[in-house]
C-alpha cells in the first residue's frame, strides 16, 4: 500500500483509489470499498469482471446495487465491471457510480479478448467510447484488451478525457504508456494480477507496484488535474511573460527538453495554472497537435489541387 504524496488543496486534486485483486469474496471487496469511502476517496476502481463472467446481470443486480449504496454512504465516485446482461444480450462493462449512488455511464468493452466469444451468449462489441462529466473533471473509461488499438485511446482524447481508469485481467505495462505519452492524460490502473500503475500526463510511470498473492491490494494516489502540458512552439513568449507576471501563483513544474514541452503547476489554492495559461494566450499540447492534424489535412487537399493545376 502507498500514496503519491501531493499537496491536496493545489490545483483540482482528484483522490483514486485502485482495488486489485483476483477471486476474493463480495463482502470483503464491499469492506474494502466502505473502509476506503471512509478515508475519502474521490473516485475507487474496481478490476474487470472482478466476479467472473459465469452468472451476467443487469445494471440493477447485486454487485452494482451494492457498490452503489457505498457510493452514496462516503460521496465517491466507484468505476464497478460487470458482467452485463440486457434483453438477451452480453457486454464487459465498467459501470461509472457517481457520488449519489446513481450510475452515471457504462463503458461497453468496445475490443473483447477472444475467450470472451466463446461465452453464451457471447460478449458483443461495443462502439461508443464516451468521456464523462464528474466534479472533478473528464473521466474516461477503457477496458483490458482495448490497450491494444489506438482508435479508442484516440477517442478519449478528443472527447477531452483528463484521467482514464482502466479496469484489466493483467497489468499491461509500458504498452499503456505510449497512450499517456501521446494523448496527455492520467492512467490508473486495477486489475486482476493485483498490480497498480499509474502513468502521468507527461508519460512518465509515477506509480508502480503489487501487493502479496491472495488479498485485496490497495493502490491510492492524489492527482492534481489542473497541471497542464504545453509544446514550446508559440506558448515561449507567453510562458515567460505569465511566469514573470505572476510568479506567485504558477510555477514551471518540468520541463522536457527533448521534447520541447513543459509542464504548469498552480502554487496557491485558489489559483487555476491551466486557466491563466488559456488567458495568457497558451494552447495545450493535445489541442495543438489536434488543431495540427485537422489544419494539415486542409492543406494537403489544397497541396494536392494546387499540384494538380
Amino acid at each position: 500500500m502507498s500514496t503519491i504524496a501531493n499537496a491536496e488543496t493545489i490545483g483540482r486534486p482528484v483522490r483514486v483509489v485502485s482495488l486489485c485483486f483476483r477471486d476474493q469474496p463480495f463482502h470483503d471487496v464491499m469492506r474494502a470499498l466502505d473502509q476506503e469511502g471512509a478515508r475519502g476517496a474521490d473516485l475507487i476502481a474496481l478490476p474487470e469482471t472482478w466476479r467472473g463472467q459465469s452468472n451476467p446481470e443487469p445494471l440493477d443486480g447485486e454487485t452494482v446495487s451494492a457498490a452503489a449504496k457505498l457510493a452514496r454512504r462516503h460521496h465517491a465516485y466507484i468505476v464497478c465491471p460487470i458482467d452485463r446482461v440486457e434483453g438477451g444480450r452480453r457486454f464487459n462493462t465498467a459501470v461509472l457510480i457517481d457520488r449519489h449512488g446513481d450510475v452515471a455511464g457504462a463503458y461497453d468493452k468496445v475490443y473483447p479478448y477472444w475467450s470472451e466469444f466463446d461465452l453464451t451468449p457471447c460478449v458483443e462489441p461495443a462502439t461508443d467510447v464516451p468521456v464523462y462529466e464528474t466534479d472533478f473533471g473528464r473521466l474516461g473509461l477503457a477496458i483490458c484488451f482495448d490497450v491494444n488499438f489506438p482508435a479508442i485511446w484516440q477517442s478519449l482524447a478528443e472527447g477531452g478525457a483528463e484521467l482514464v481508469i482502466w479496469p484489466s485481467a493483467y497489468s499491461g505495462g509500458t504498452s499503456l504508456q505510449a497512450h499517456a505519452i501521446n494523448h496527455h492524460y492520467y492512467i490508473v490502473t486495477s486489475t486482476l494480477t493485483g498490480d497498480c500503475q499509474v502513468y502521468d500526463i507527461t508519460g512518465a510511470r509515477v506509480l508502480d507496484e503489487q501487493g502479496m498473492p491472495g488479498g485485496i491490494h490497495v493502490s491510492r494516489a492524489t492527482l492534481d488535474l489542473d497541471r497542464g502540458i504545453y509544446h514550446e512552439n508559440f506558448n515561449s513568449e507567453k510562458r515567460d511573460q505569465l511566469l514573470r507576471d505572476r510568479a506567485d501563483d504558477v510555477l514551471e513544474e518540468q520541463r522536457l527538453g527533448r521534447e520541447g514541452w513543459f509542464v504548469l503547476k498552480a502554487k496557491r489554492p485558489d489559483i487555476s495554472a491551466r486557466t491563466l495559461a488559456h488567458d495568457y494566450g497558451m494552447e495545450e499540447l493535445r489541442d495543438y497537435l489536434q488543431r495540427s492534424r485537422r489544419e494539415i489535412d486542409e492543406r494537403r487537399a489544397h497541396c494536392g489541387r494546387a499540384a494538380r493545376v
